[in-house]
């Protein structure tokens, strides 16, 4: 290795590791903002608060590589170029092309690593991370409930004066809403002096013991001018027990704590497995439905094999045997039959559609951990062109471009997702869409930086109405 390539590489490598632990750190206070209705308040020690945030931080990878290798190219190559050390390399007949080689080879096996990482750490610390966040509601069921405020606890909104015990599972000044599922306002409410909370590590059930309190029921009378009067039950209980779905503690992101094989929990072969078997699954659904509307309708009793032709012909209209009033009866019975099969047909493709989006999310989760792969690399091709076009070093310029950037490869690629989990394109074109955008932007960049054009030629744009001008204002002879 020369001592040029060293230079650079060491250049580059102290920048990258700069910019991606700041990322970095930027992007761990971002999750600790959107899960601190889950850290604050619950009487968490800071081991359990760094275990949590320990599982959650390799899904943040995707995000904090590929922007830490578009600043840093950015970087390097800007300050090469702003301190004329590129001016000196092409004077000694050093091109672009060789002085990116060397970090070509380096982003290479950065993409390699970044796909091994997506493929076996990501998937792993995903499944840690959904089975943690139900082991601390087990371990410490009371961190669901906070004192002095209504905290959202499945079907409940529950509120505690104090709380005191070795895991704060004692509670006093107990005051709970129910949420009702009917749509006629009605409201239960509860309120104890006491209370305990029972949870079982074997057991998805929580379980809440109240004492000495009163249970307070609206009624909707049925008579609307009665509900004026607002009516209401009330009824007093030494002892009252509800059970609570631990599934359903700290489940901000709607996610089943049951399911430990959902799609971002498996690595490659494990997705090519469960994709085929869902295929599978999927194809002998539709065949399986496909026969049951088909001998519903009763179409295949309408065709009878002729002996005297040898074929299978159409039947003759079975009507001509009935007298009017029992045909009118079998076409009402018939008409019954095809609404009763549409209603069928609607329901049956909306199960279906459900399916489908479970097997293009499973394709998109395979397909982002080659995704992850391949964006280093074109990252790379878009930054350091483009750090050595604008001459620019430091946080400022190289900052505003790269944030620039990565914002439209981010809402690209979100998307790009979101259509193909919808079912809208193919989970394939949904996960490269923004890979495809960009591709063509790296190859313009580093062409115009190899042949030394800049970001923009302003004659290109100004010929056009120079030549507008002359045609109508021509010069005086």
């Amino acid at each position: 290795m020369k001592i040029l390539d060293k230079y650079i590489l060491k250049t580059f490598a102290i920048t990258f590791t700069s910019v991606f632990v700041i990322l970095f750190f930027i992007f761990i206070l971002q999750t600790v903002w959107l899960f601190i209705s889950e850290l604050a308040g619950k009487d968490l020690d800071v081991v359990l608060i760094f275990k949590f945030l320990l599982f959650k931080m390799p899904s943040l990878f995707p995000l904090v590589l590929p922007l830490s290798v578009l600043l840093s190219s950015i970087m390097t190559f800007g300050d090469l170029s702003e301190n004329y050390e590129f001016a000196a390399m092409k004077s000694a007949g050093i091109s672009l092309q060789r002085t990116m080689k060397s970090l070509f080879f380096l982003i290479l096996g950065l993409s390699l690593a970044a796909f091994f990482f997506a493929n076996n750490v990501i998937p792993f610390a995903e499944y840690k991370f959904i089975n943690f966040r139900k082991d601390i509601a087990q371990m410490k069921p009371a961190m669901a409930i906070a004192e002095g405020q209504f905290s959202d606890v499945g079907n409940y909104n529950i509120k505690v004066d104090k709380k005191s015990g070795e895991n704060g599972n004692l509670l006093k000044g107990i005051t709970i809403h129910k949420k009702s599922n009917n749509f006629d306002g009605s409201k239960n409410v509860i309120k104890a002096k006491t209370g305990e909370l029972i949870s079982n590590k074997k057991s998805n059930i929580l379980k809440l013991v109240l004492n000495d309190g009163f249970y307070y029921e609206d009624i909707v009378p049925k008579k609307y001018e009665e509900r004026k009067n607002l009516p209401f039950a009330k009824s007093s209980f030494k002892k009252y027990i509800i059970n609570i779905d631990l599934s359903k503690l700290n489940n901000s992101e709607g996610q089943d704590y049951k399911i430990t094989n959902t799609n971002t929990m498996l690595n490659l072969n494990e997705l090519k497995y469960t994709i085929d078997s869902l295929n599978k699954s999927y194809k002998k659904d539709i065949l399986s439905f496909t026969e049951n509307i088909y001998q519903r309708t009763g179409v295949a009793n309408r065709y009878g094999y002729n002996p005297e032709i040898k074929k299978t012909v159409l039947k003759p209209n079975l009507l001509s045997n009935f007298n009017p009033k029992e045909q009118s009866e079998i076409l009402n019975f018939a008409n019954n039959t095809i609404v009763s099969s549409s209603y069928s047909i609607d329901a049956s493709k909306t199960e279906m559609e459900a399916k489908q989006k479970v097997i293009n999310s499973h394709w998109i989760a395979l397909y982002d951990k080659f995704v992850i792969a391949f964006a280093c690399i074109l990252m790379f091709f878009i930054g350091a062109p483009l750090g050595a076009i604008i001459r620019k070093g430091g946080l400022g310029l190289p900052m505003v471009f790269a944030v620039l950037i990565f914002i439209i490869y981010h809402f690209i690629n979100t998307f790009g997702k979101k259509v193909a989990q919808e079912n809208g394109i193919t989970p394939f074109l949904g996960c490269w869409m923004s890979s495809i955008v960009l591709t063509p932007i790296a190859i313009l960049l580093t062409y115009r930086a190899t042949n030394d054009i800049g970001l923009i030629n302003i004659d290109v744009l100004l010929l056009p109405f120079q030549k507008l001008l002359k045609k109508i204002f021509p010069p005086q002879n």
